[in-house]
């Protein structure tokens, strides 16, 4: 807890935003299989 609340700040956001996207990719994925494997 000894870095800047700003740095921390940042690395959760930009986590979390590579976390959904993930999310996106992988429930289109699910969506329209058909798309990815066919």
């Amino acid at each position: 807890m000894s870095a800047p609340v700003g740095y921390g700040y940042g690395r959760a956001f930009a986590f979390i935003i590579v976390v959904f996207i993930l999310l996106v990719i992988i429930g289109a994925a699910v969506v329209r299989p058909g798309g990815y494997y066919y």
